[in-house]
């Protein structure tokens, strides 16, 4: 049986938009043994998901990246996709004795790969799916897999019986973003909140630990504080039950995409056609130009504070979300 790596190490977003990309490799596999390297706080997403095995180590210090190559080496495997292809899994594929080796870049260690350089000018999945069309696989569908067990299933349905929410319609907001970029964060989702609730829409707000004190402070006025409660794959079970989410640009944004909602997210410094979740290109909220170019945006039209409540509120509207 042939025995098929896959690193995706990082980050968040990431591992969960390629999680698209690993369902497909799954498929063109089948029947091979399909074995998923990531790193240890992304393990977890990949625990319901049957037919394939997870291993994870720690991303930081040489200790932990000597003994992640001895792993990879010692398990003799056939082939390799480098979902990552950044300095640390080239270095994994270099030092990996893996014969067949797929990645992002023409250049060393790969000896399959797309044939122009990646270059950042089209959306992270797009350049995915190259990859996977440079090693004779078919297009993965623009589709976050985030399956979940029956247990993580009563889990979510107990917490809406227990905060009234089962019969009742919500919205699910993430107000934060990672720590090191608040201009990210849409500064108006207290006024959201309560313009939804005129509706009779309550507000559920998630996030990490990063996102407990906001949240709570948040909570006090509108809605209901789930910081921490849930895992990535809850979140998205979660969100089959909600009306809509609105979002940052963030990790959870992407969670969320897989529950099938629209999910409404705002961009201001970061190039949304670079960044925006799989298949919520139609919900992105943002001042930024249709053929804007480039990683990080400056000028007016990143600035988050311009793009105002009821902007967000008509947006709703015109997608029949408020009735």
């Amino acid at each position: 049986m042939p025995k098929i790596l896959v690193l995706k190490l990082g980050a968040l977003g990431d591992v969960v938009m390629a999680t698209a990309i690993i369902r497909r490799l799954q498929v063109h596999h089948e029947g091979d043994r399909l074995t998923v390297l990531t790193s240890s706080p992304y393990r977890d997403i990949f625990s319901d998901w049957p037919g394939i095995e997870t291993v994870s180590f720690p991303r930081k210090g040489l200790a932990a990246a000597i003994k992640t190559v001895a792993w990879i080496r010692g398990q003799g495997f056939d082939q390799l996709y480098d979902l990552q292809s950044n300095d640390r899994s080239r270095i994994y594929c270099a030092l990996s004795g893996i014969p067949v080796r797929v990645g992002n870049h023409p250049a060393i260690p790969y000896t399959v790969h797309p044939p122009d350089p990646y270059t950042g000018n089209c959306h992270i999945f797009e350049r995915m799916n190259q990859v996977l069309a440079a090693a004779d696989v078919s297009a993965a569908e623009e589709s976050v897999y985030l399956p979940v067990n029956e247990a993580s299933k009563q889990l979510v349905c107990d917490w809406l019986e227990h905060q009234e929410l089962m019969d009742h319609s919500f919205a699910i907001m993430h107000a934060g973003a990672s720590h090191r970029h608040p201009e990210k964060c849409w500064p108006y989702y207290g006024e959201l909140a309560r313009r939804l609730e005129e509706r009779n829409i309550r507000t559920v707000w998630i996030g990490g630990k990063d996102d407990r004190v906001n949240n709570r402070s948040l909570a006090q006025s509108r809605g209901i504080d789930a910081s921490g409660v849930f895992s990535i794959n809850q979140l998205a079970e979660l969100a089959r039950h909600a009306r809509f989410a609105v979002t940052n640009d963030s990790g959870p944004m992407h969670a969320l995409s897989g529950s099938g909602i629209p999910v409404f997210a705002f961009f201001g410094p970061t190039n949304w056609r670079r960044n925006h979740a799989l298949g919520q290109k139609p919900y992105v909220m943002t001042r930024q130009a249709d053929d804007v170019t480039g990683k990080k945006i400056m000028g007016p039209e990143s600035n988050l504070e311009n793009i105002a409540c009821e902007q967000v509120i008509e947006r709703l509207q015109g997608h029949n979300l408020l009735g």
